[in-house]
């Protein structure tokens, strides 16, 4: 039975706050309680469940929450209530002729201010950082979360030096010498296949110890797929680094998670990765690599347990390597194959 929409907007609120402050201290409750929230208030994860003939009643561990399909934020409108209460949506880069995904918001100010909060965690004060985008393929488009993030980064840095590159490699030298003796970091964030045009550019990039290059994914059909290794391999070269930064999000992901190096990404307090069996996508799997599974407590207002279609291997530690895709699927331009 759906709430109220006043009632709804509570549920809202309350998340929010418990997301914002990053202080999670019992992970499984707060997402049983968002379960069963979703399991009421969202009609599309409703019908899922009564198709998989699961009475969310009977849910009682995380491990028996089942996972919505990725694919169903290309076909449907997920999310929670009215959907007069959202601000509007981000989509998927996609290539010509795919059908992309939307993800619906409830307030875009949340998720600018998360992205923050989980960036500063990981790094520090965004405004110790210059932020320099080398994003063409998604300043070229509408309705990226990465750009419109980036936007906000670029902002809060308070930095004049602060911007974006579409294709003017030269230029984007041109500052990194200029700013070589600055005392404040100089974060290069870039699309995959854009960091490698400027790599391979013959451009001299100046040292620096405190340059950082985080890659987001993506070759968007400009170059070859290339594994992890070879690409991180090139970067460190050509910029004279000893690792690559790596940043794991998706349009259908309010969260995102940070790899200072090695590919392996340590997840934020809001987000958690289940791995489930590739021959039987129902069943979870304790072996160490599997089909990743996705919870992310910051999808209070769409649905915050995503079946994607990335392969992955958990550590020891909790972190995850995303290892690739699997065959049948469709190419994600937010993902770099790296297996």
């Amino acid at each position: 039975m759906l709430m109220t929409n006043n009632r709804t907007i509570k549920y809202f609120n309350c998340f929010r706050q418990k997301i914002l402050s990053l202080e999670v201290s019992d992970f499984d409750k707060l997402a049983l309680d968002i379960f069963r929230f979703q399991a009421e208030n969202n009609v599309v994860y409703s019908e899922y469940l009564k198709f998989r003939k699961i009475p969310f009643q009977e849910v009682d561990f995380v491990e028996q929450i089942p996972f919505l399909p990725i694919e169903f934020f290309k076909k449907h409108q997920v999310i929670c209530g009215n959907p007069k209460d959202f601000e509007g949506f981000y989509s998927s880069s996609g290539t010509t002729g795919v059908q992309t995904s939307r993800h619906y918001y409830w307030k875009e100010d949340f998720y600018l201010q998360h992205s923050l909060n989980l960036f500063e965690k990981e790094y520090g004060s965004i405004e110790d950082f210059h932020i320099l985008a080398l994003l063409p393929s998604y300043l070229e488009r509408k309705g990226s979360s990465l750009v419109r993030m980036t936007d906000y980064f670029i902002t809060r840095s308070n930095s004049k030096h602060s911007g974006y590159y579409l294709y003017n490699q030269r230029e984007l030298v041109e500052k990194l010498h200029d700013l070589k003796d600055d005392p404040r970091k100089i974060l290069l964030l870039g699309v995959t296949f854009a960091l490698l045009d400027l790599a391979e550019s013959g451009l001299k990039i100046p040292e620096n110890k405190n340059f950082f290059v985080m890659e987001t994914g993506g070759m968007k059909g400009r170059r070859r797929e290339m594994i992890r290794e070879e690409v991180h391999d090139i970067l460190q070269g050509s910029f004279g680094i000893s690792q690559v930064h790596s940043e794991y999000g998706m349009t259908e992901l309010m969260s995102q998670a940070y790899s200072i190096g090695e590919g392996k990404y340590n997840l934020p307090p809001t987000m958690r990765v289940l791995l489930r069996d590739i021959n039987d996508p129902l069943s979870l799997t304790f072996r160490s690599q599997g089909g990743i599974n996705i919870i992310d407590l910051a999808n209070f207002h769409s649905c915050s347990f995503i079946e994607t279609q990335d392969l992955g291997k958990k550590g020891h530690d909790g972190s995850v390597e995303v290892l690739g895709r699997f065959d049948n699927s469709v190419i994600r331009g937010c993902n770099l194959m790296v297996n």
